[in-house]
């Protein structure tokens, strides 16, 4: 078989259909031992997928012939929601084994989602040192990072031998598995550093611990802000970092998997602002929800808008005696907010960076400005020239009338995206130097916010140039 053979057949295959294999497995008569045997050979992914397609009396089905290990293996892929809906369906005490089975964290985004009651009758059943360790995680806000934390980790003492070290390891292992990095105690249970696995394991029996201790390793707070946090926790590549209380304690980790999560909800709450929500939406909420969530901006906007309008009301004697220049109208006000959203959007993600200085910001301040400015001159002369072309060949006007009302455009355009670019960016460093999260200062704001100053700019320069002084109608 030559090469283009072999690249036929490899577009041409088909993904087997695993939806309707397991359902069909699932919806057999076979022994709950012989379904377990066959759904084993299915990736827990692929399971997870088929339950929504199935009817509640299906998927219990699915619960009592299960492994608790293979359902808190499937909960991992499903979103905090859904898998509160499917652990609702449970009986009590499997609900229990696999919430056991699960990271803390994991375990108490899902037990946030279900109702008090079941969650109380779930939390009591489980083993006591789980009880603990999700009531310390639950303790914390959402917005903090010690929501986000696992106990899930190796933790061992500063007065152990290299031995003995060697010994806790594979003891706690059959219970943890992030192992990679191990953390370093006082008698005090205060966090001392933490031990790389492999200089563990390359470590002479004679060796002090202390002098394979990492006393330098990243740690953050549990009662920091999350999105304080991110920040820190990007900069360094560890798979693994350790969370202290105010008194040093350490209380758990927070690993990749909960960094990356912690950066996609940041960033899906700052995109729902950007776009003028309250929060992020999803496919499941009710249509009143999803209106309670865009309502508050909309009616803002529609504020900031009526005063758009009556602006261009101010100017009806501009209107009514050069009509022709309403056809450009909507030419100043998108490239006004579009270089308006430009700034907002270097700007939020500039300001990520919390050690950001005064001058620092002023320096992008200034770049934005001058960014706006140099872009809207060479833009205002192709539009001063292009328009003026436009309107004298095809409107059938004369030179002077042409290019003047295109000099009015081309200078209205390089004022309004250099004030536009101005307020993209110092918009969202007001709101931060206020303490209110800068993507608040959404794009739909920004948007109209530069509506009214391209429309100030416009009508003025016309009303100023082509009335008063050129006497143009």
């Amino acid at each position: 078989m030559d090469n283009r053979e072999i690249l036929h057949t490899a577009e041409t295959a088909v993904k087997p259909d695993y939806t309707a294999e397991i359902t069909e497995i699932l919806r057999s008569n076979a022994t709950p031992k012989k379904l377990m045997y066959k759904l084993e050979d299915y990736h827990a992914n692929d399971i997870a997928d088929v339950l929504s397609t199935l009817s509640e009396k299906e998927r219990k089905k699915f619960y009592r012939i299960s492994s608790t290990d293979m359902l808190a293996e499937i909960f991992e892929f499903f979103d905090e929601e859904n898998a509160g809906i499917y652990l609702k369906e449970m009986d009590v005490r499997k609900a229990a084994a696999v919430v056991s089975k699960l990271d803390t964290d994991t375990a108490v985004e899902i037990l946030r989602s279900i109702g008090k009651e079941k969650r109380s009758l779930i939390i009591d059943a489980v083993d006591l040192d789980v009880q603990k360790e999700i009531k310390l995680i639950a303790s914390f806000d959402e917005d903090e990072i010690g929501s986000r934390m696992t106990t899930n980790c190796i933790i061992i003492h500063d007065n152990m031998s290299i031995k003995e070290a060697m010994n806790e390891l594979v003891r706690q292992a059959a219970e943890n598995d992030n192992i990679a990095t191990l953390f370093v105690v006082d008698d005090d249970d205060e966090y001392n550093g933490a031990i790389d696995l492999k200089d563990l394991i390359t470590a002479r029996s004679g060796k002090p611990l202390s002098s394979i201790i990492a006393t330098s390793f990243p740690y953050v707070y549990a009662n920091e802000q999350t999105s304080d946090c991110i920040e820190k926790l990007k900069d360094y590549s560890e798979n693994i970092i350790p969370v202290l209380d105010e008194s040093n304690k350490l209380l758990g980790v927070i690993t990749a998997r909960n960094i990356i999560e912690a950066v996609d909800d940041e960033m899906g709450e700052d995109y729902a602002r950007l776009a003028g929500l309250t929060a992020e939406e999803d496919l499941n909420e009710t249509l009143l929800q999803s209106m309670k969530k865009r309502l508050p901006w909309l009616l803002t906007l529609l504020v900031l808008g009526i005063g758009v309008s009556t602006v261009v009301g101010v100017f009806e004697k501009v209107v009514a005696q050069l009509t022709l220049i309403m056809a450009f109208q909507s030419l100043i006000l998108d490239m006004a907010g579009n270089v308006g959203t430009q700034s907002l959007a270097v700007t939020i993600r500039v300001m990520t960076d919390e050690n950001l200085s005064f001058k620092q910001k002023m320096h992008l301040v200034i770049k934005e400005i001058k960014i706006g400015l140099c872009n809207g001159f060479l833009l205002g002369i192709l539009s001063f020239i292009v328009i003026g072309l436009y309107i004298a060949i095809f409107k059938g006007k004369d030179m002077l009338f042409s290019f003047a009302v295109s000099g009015c455009i081309g200078i209205s355009l390089m004022i309004a995206m250099l004030i536009s670019s101005a307020v993209g960016t110092l918009i969202p460093l007001f709101f931060k130097k206020i303490k209110v999260d800068p993507a608040v200062a959404s794009g739909p704001l920004i948007t109209t916010v530069n509506d009214l100053v391209a429309v100030v700019s416009y009508y003025g320069i016309s009303w100023i140039l082509l009335l008063n002084t050129l006497h143009l109608e």
